[in-house]
């Protein structure tokens, strides 16, 4: 059984030991067929704002402080409704939280799998 959250880019294949592929970023990822994709469902109640991408995006250094702000938008009702499924379905087996971001170290999947982890 799955005891913690799995990442991975949504270009890279899908696989039998994914499990649950949740997509987890608010715009659909360029060049990327929703068949293609396999996602079993697209949370974008749980992704950052548009704001808080953005200034991810503006570099590495600005992590700590997307974190946190990412962290606030997180106790919002529809994202609490979401990660709790999220939390329901990794009892049941392996959930992998897809990204499109080229940064596999400071994404917005990568601070959900930090944040999820700390409150389950």
């Amino acid at each position: 059984m799955a005891t913690t959250f799995r990442l991975k880019r949504i270009y890279d294949a899908a696989e039998d030991g994914d499990g649950y592929r949740v997509l987890v970023d608010r715009l659909w990822p360029r060049g990327v067929s929703k068949a293609k994709a396999k996602i079993d469902v697209w949370l974008k109640e749980i992704a950052p704002s548009d704001d808080l991408r953005h200034g991810l995006h503006d570099g590495a250094d600005k992590w700590k402080t997307f974190i946190a702000a990412y962290g606030k938008e997180l106790k919002q009702p529809e994202a609490e409704e979401a990660a709790a499924e999220l939390r329901k379905r990794l009892r049941k087996g392996p959930v992998t939280l897809l990204y499109a971001a080229r940064d596999e170290e400071h994404n917005n999947a990568v601070a959900l799998k930090y944040w999820l982890e700390r409150r389950s």
